[in-house]
């Protein structure tokens, strides 16, 4: 089935300024979300996804109001949402392997969803900039565009298959405030307007975000992430539990050589775009680099048992490791 916007199909290598025209309503609604300040989001009820991490819930969630991720400079932060049930999953999407990712996501969703009841399935996609290498644009186009027909090429436009257009449910474009629609210019650099985004799973609302608390476990999730992991399903929303791991790596290759380096060549060389990134990357990149090198076989320092990290939200809304032996 195809992408839909207002009941009508995205055409087959359809440019971004060829779809705004045709549904000038998608850059009006990028304008306000544009608009609207970064709210800072407690951790009280939050749900933070990583890179390469998804999480689905539903509006009965007890445990979890509000879903989000930041800290997406080339990055895509997919919200796909299904109004009849309420499931909302929220993903952050790094062109590592989209459509692959995009299938898991939708059969989440569709899990706690009766697709063929009332309601639709709605996605939003927030993030990216124009960047010098045009990785944003990549990722707009492994999301979104459809083939283009045989023998015709534009340079607008990659030549690839949609990942939501691939999927056998119709999927509608609700939110599109990504790459060129999410880019300001500051002294000649580009940088992206919003970095972060939540959503509330009860009101189903939108709003840039940032996240105090990015926890738990977020050096060990971090890990994951640069030794290469795959997309992540973190929230078993049935059980309302955070599942970390078990994840298993080898030694990060020449650990101490980048713990060595000086923030510039950090910055240059383990970021895809280094103009953009916020103040805290380098930090939090050492801090990352400093737990692989404290912990080169996670499977017998973190989970000797090979089971995963448990954590519940306790009475005051926060994250709470429990035994897994009692699960």
């Amino acid at each position: 089935m195809p992408l839909l916007v207002d009941g009508e199909r995205v055409g087959p290598g359809l440019p971004t300024a060829e779809l705004l025209r045709a549904h000038p309503q998608l850059e009006e609604k990028a304008k306000l979300l544009r608009s609207r300040p970064a709210r800072v989001v407690e951790p009280k009820g939050l749900l933070y996804v990583q890179q390469r991490e998804f999480a689905v819930t539903t509006p009965a969630d007890g445990s979890v109001s509000i879903l989000g991720s930041d800290d997406a400079t080339t990055c895509h932060i997919v919200v796909l949402r299904h109004t009849g049930s309420g499931a909302t999953c929220l993903t952050h999407c790094d062109g590592s392997d989209t459509e692959a990712e995009v299938s898991l996501i939708m059969s989440s969703v569709k899990s706690f969803s009766n697709t063929t009841g009332c309601g639709r399935l709605e996605v939003h996609l927030v993030g990216g900039f124009n960047d010098d290498r045009q990785l944003s644009q990549k990722l707009t186009n492994q999301l979104l565009t459809p083939a283009l027909p045989p023998g015709l090429h534009s340079a607008a436009v990659v030549v690839a298959v949609g990942a939501f257009d691939l999927q056998p449910d119709d999927v509608h474009l609700v939110t599109f405030c990504v790459t060129e629609l999410n880019d300001r210019e500051e002294k000649d650099i580009h940088l992206p307007i919003i970095y972060g985004i939540a959503v509330n799973v009860k009101t189903a609302e939108i709003f840039p975000a940032t996240f105090p608390e990015k926890g738990p476990d977020e050096d060990l999730r971090s890990a994951h992430i640069l030794t290469g992991a795959r997309l992540t399903n973190i929230y078993d929303a049935k059980m309302e539990q955070l599942h970390i791991g078990p994840y298993f790596w080898r030694p990060f290759p020449h650990v101490d050589f980048w713990l060595e380096q000086d923030d510039k060549q950090i910055l240059q060389n383990l970021s895809t775009s280094p103009l953009a990134e916020p103040p805290h990357f380098v930090s939090h990149i050492r801090s990352t680099l400093m737990f692989l090198k404290e912990h080169p076989f996670p499977s017998r320092s973190l989970f000797p048992d090979r089971k995963p990290r448990i954590y519940k939200k306790n009475d005051e809304g926060l994250w709470e490791q429990v035994c897994s032996d009692r699960i």
